[in-house]
């Protein structure tokens, strides 16, 4: 399975928060192991949409052209439609961002995982993590066990947990949530060939969200948003006429371009979860992406929060010291803070359309200090 039995990091995930991190941490001269229970490449429920700092990561890692040549379109424009009225923003050149991008996850992650072996990262797909070393009170490793039956003790300095909403990491660390959100939407989408999007298309009505966003092989990803708890009123019955009922109220010109459209294969539904912030680390481990951080996703931001966070967590790796492991979980709740009040806020839904629209500004200036930060986290050092 692994080419030693010590490591500099073991990473456990290798979705864009594990994969980034062990990516820059590999080119900081680490030797870094990767498992991740899955196999290369497969799907996940993902809304897709990168904002414009997580286009910038990749860009700064050299990850994004991998993602242009999958035919990954580029989006110039989003646009915001309360109940009819309209508003177009358009993403114009700057930051180093010319356009944002959707990929599918099949694309997004095997280009993260792809750029990481390149750099000298060993990854173990197929590989489930089966408890932690411990040594003096301090993670020391991991127990491993293989598709193919063989377990093995492996053992590293940190531990990264990148694992998602259900992490094996936090929950063998004992990492509780310390603060939960109020609000959670109910999703349900499906992907369209035959209705393209001009951009991001993100649509707000009383009570309910629709969005259309353009991602690979000429498919749009179309999503149906209500508050969960009418998750069961809408969706669970029939959760064809419950998606077709939102958008139809929500967004009746998209109505009318999927009655012409082709929905390619099923449609999926993720039934909603507050969201949440854990410990971000502790003696010898450390939590990553939503392993550490979640929230809602109907601002999809969580992609870019996991290549964000990926380039913090790596540089606190690193400089090589608990302290600066413990200041990278300060650093991330403060960072994180405003985005994810706004996102629970947002994912309420007892918002009127002129609450929404301000929600709306407080998020876009909330991602243009984000983006000002990895300017300037760029220019101290960090690796990339």
């Amino acid at each position: 399975m692994n080419r030693f039995d010590e490591y500099d990091a073991i990473v456990v995930g290798a979705r864009p928060a594990g994969a980034g991190t062990a990516l820059l941490l590999a080119r900081e001269g680490l030797r870094v192991l990767v498992v991740d229970r899955g196999q290369y490449g497969t799907d996940t429920l993902s809304t897709h949409a990168l904002m414009r700092g997580g286009v910038l990561q990749l860009a700064r890692w050299g990850v994004l052209p991998r993602v242009q040549a999958a035919g990954t379109p580029p989006v110039r424009r989003a646009t915001f439609l309360y109940s009819g009225e309209v508003l177009a923003v358009p993403i114009k050149p700057r930051d180093g961002v010319d356009a944002l991008y959707a990929p599918r996850r099949t694309v997004l992650d095997r280009a993260i995982v792809d750029t990481a072996i390149e750099a000298g990262v060993e990854v173990s797909y197929g590989t489930r993590l089966v408890d932690l070393v411990r040594e003096d009170n301090r993670v020391a490793g991991i127990v491993a066990h293989g598709q193919s039956g063989w377990t093995r003790q492996i053992t590293a300095r940190v531990v990264v947990g990148a694992d998602g909403l259900r992490s094996t990491v936090a929950r063998l660390v004992n990492a509780g949530v310390t603060r939960s959100g109020e609000s959670a939407s109910a999703n349900i989408f499906g992907y369209w060939s035959g209705v393209p999007a001009d951009g991001y298309r993100w649509y707000y009505h009383p009570g309910l969200s629709v969005g259309a966003i353009p991602t690979n092989n000429g498919l749009t990803c179309i999503f149906a948003s209500a508050p969960t708890h009418r998750f069961g009123e809408l969706f669970r019955e029939d959760i064809a006429g419950g998606y077709h009922r939102v958008i139809r109220d929500a967004a009746p010109d998209l109505t009318e371009a999927m009655a012409a459209g082709s929905l390619i294969g099923s449609l999926h539904g993720f039934p909603g979860q507050p969201g949440y912030f854990r410990p971000a680390a502790g003696p010898g481990w450390a939590l990553v992406g939503d392993a550490g951080y979640f929230k809602d996703p109907i601002t999809a931001h969580g992609i870019t929060d996991a290549l964000i966070d990926a380039e913090h967590l790596a540089r606190a790796i690193v400089e090589g010291t608990d302290e600066a492991l413990a200041e990278y979980g300060v650093d991330r709740d403060r960072r994180a803070a405003t985005l994810f009040d706004v996102t629970d806020r947002i994912a309420s839904f007892t918002w009127t359309l002129d609450e929404a629209r301000v929600l709306h500004r407080q998020l876009a200036d909330a991602m243009a200090i984000e983006v000002k930060a990895l300017h300037a986290f760029a220019l101290e050092g960090a690796p990339a």
